[in-house]
């Protein structure tokens, strides 16, 4: 294998959570991709108008948002957070099952801001649960987690299309203009922004003739095994009320004194013996505590706060370049033809997942953050290199190839990274989400309105300018990581700021 065997003893002693982790992330990505899609049926099934149902956007981010800062709730016991993912991970699958019941926009909003809750705290506790097991060694664990997000983004798209409407889906006198430019409808739609779509006559009354119901209730049957793993993992740790009893270590003694590195035994065995109260990876409320603050050095939080904002810049410039780049390109200059410029968004998705998928090995052998360095200045370059050759199309397309890969392995190898930094301490995991969920919805409300009124050309400049930030950004977050703390002996034990010895040990803790 091409990791060594330390690191494929601990993988193989926590399969089964691993896999669950990463399955329970597969349903967060089946959930985020497939509404864009499928806006225009749903307009169709809900009766309402594109302005309307465009806030069924809105509700779905919102809540995801919200759900992410309150996923720390749930990590002050494993049976807490399994429980979360397993209620989670189950209201994914009755979403998708009562999406084709909803005939009111309010009431499909509604559902919406559930699945948002759900995906909000699937987010936060799936990256919490796999740094706590694999901690100095969770880099490459998080670029494989993060591909199964990718991954389910990608497939629920392809399920959703053969039952896409390729007419509109309310039939009336009307609908002959609107069905031809139906595909073009499909690909602007965005949370607020219709404006420029105002001008198709969509008709909101007439016979209602759709099948997308169908691609619904297949994603269901396909996420249903997801909670059904979540669940053997908690009878297999005996957390399930009618199976209650201890559960023994997934390591004997003797198994985890061979699994240390030979440095660490001393250190191990103090750890093994300490009860796990360590403090950190609180939601974000409680890390918003004053008394969490006490002695915390002023690198403590520039840690914290450099580092969600590089997540701000970099899942904002996904989440508005995702959005909007089929708009950019099908308008002057390159006035590309639809069909070609509906594949854009396509690419730029399949690099992410194919950018996670390589960065699972390479992230063994590279440090996340050089990983995060590679990253910030290759999204610059290529959007430097966009913003030159803006009037070529082939190169419009490489470009976004280019980003997708660039952008792909920046979350996990970044929250790798602060984690490393603040020894697992601290509440990076939460506010490194919350960033990054919060940069995806503001950015990409703030380049559409940019674009609305400054033309399709600065949607590159706004790129390149968070580029820049992002890049601005981690070259602050790497001085703080100069001035914070390193762990020594010679530190005082009641120092805030001295690193707690970390549980290294390749226990699955409860």
């Amino acid at each position: 294998m091409w990791w060594d065997e330390r690191v494929s003893a601990r993988f193989r002693r926590n399969l089964q959570p691993t896999l669950t982790y990463w399955s329970v992330f597969f349903s967060f990505g089946l959930c985020i991709a497939f509404l864009g899609p499928t806006l225009l049926d749903l307009r169709c099934q809900t009766q309402s108008s594109l302005s309307q149902i465009t806030w069924v956007f809105f509700s779905q981010q919102f809540c995801l948002l919200l759900g992410s800062c309150l996923g720390g709730v749930f990590k002050r016991t494993l049976a807490q957070s399994l429980f979360a993912l397993f209620a989670s991970s189950l209201a994914i699958s009755l979403v998708f099952a009562i999406i084709p019941l909803c005939h009111n926009v309010v009431v499909l909003a509604v559902v919406m801001a559930v699945a948002g809750l759900a995906m909000g705290c699937i987010d936060t506790i799936s990256n919490m649960q796999l740094v706590k097991i694999y901690q100095k060694d969770s880099a490459i664990f998080l670029q494989a987690l993060h591909f199964f997000v990718g991954f389910g983004a990608l497939l629920s798209p392809l399920i959703a299309d053969p039952f896409l409407s390729d007419t509109n889906c309310i039939l009336s006198n009307s609908t002959a203009n609107a069905s031809r430019n139906l595909p073009h409808i499909r690909k602007s739609l965005l949370p607020h922004h219709p404006g420029n779509l105002s001008h198709y006559d969509l008709p909101m009354k007439g016979m209602v003739v759709t099948h997308v119901s169908y691609a619904f209730w297949i994603m269901a049957l396909i996420n249903l095994p997801v909670p059904i793993a979540v669940f053997f993992l908690l009878y297999k740790e005996r957390m399930v009320p009618c199976c209650n009893g201890s559960s023994h270590p997934l390591l004997s003694a003797d198994e985890l004194a061979m699994e240390a590195r030979p440095g660490d035994k001393d250190e191990l065995s103090t750890a093994v013996q300490r009860p796990q109260a360590a403090r950190g990876h609180e939601d974000l409320f409680s890390c918003c505590q004053s008394k969490n603050f006490r002695g915390a050095s002023y690198a403590y939080f520039a840690v914290h706060i450099t580092g969600a904002l590089v997540l701000f810049m970099t899942d904002g410039i996904v989440g508005e370049y995702s959005g909007f780049i089929y708009s950019y390109a099908v308008e002057e200059p390159l006035s590309v033809v639809h069909k070609v410029a509906g594949y854009l968004p396509s690419l730029f998705w399949g690099f992410i997942t194919l950018g996670r998928l390589i960065s699972i090995p390479v992230s063994y052998r590279m440090k996340p953050a050089t990983m995060v360095f590679i990253n910030v200045v290759g999204v610059l370059v290529t959007f430097l290199l966009l913003l030159i050759f803006s009037s070529s199309v082939v190169f419009l397309f490489v470009g976004t190839a280019s980003l997708g890969l660039f952008l792909s392995s920046t979350f996990p190898s970044m929250l790798a990274y602060t984690e490393d930094i603040l020894q697992y301490k601290g509440c990076a995991t939460t506010v490194l989400v919350t960033g990054a969920g919060i940069g995806e919805m503001v950015l990409q409300l703030l380049v559409g309105s940019i674009i609305h009124e400054q033309g399709s050309y600065s949607f590159l400049v706004c790129g390149m300018i968070f580029g820049g930030l992002a890049f601005t950004f981690y070259a602050f977050l790497l001085f703080f990581h100069r001035m914070y703390p390193k762990p020594s002996s010679d530190l005082d034990a009641t120092s805030p700021d001295k690193p707690a010895v970390t549980e290294d040990n390749g226990l699955y803790q409860r």
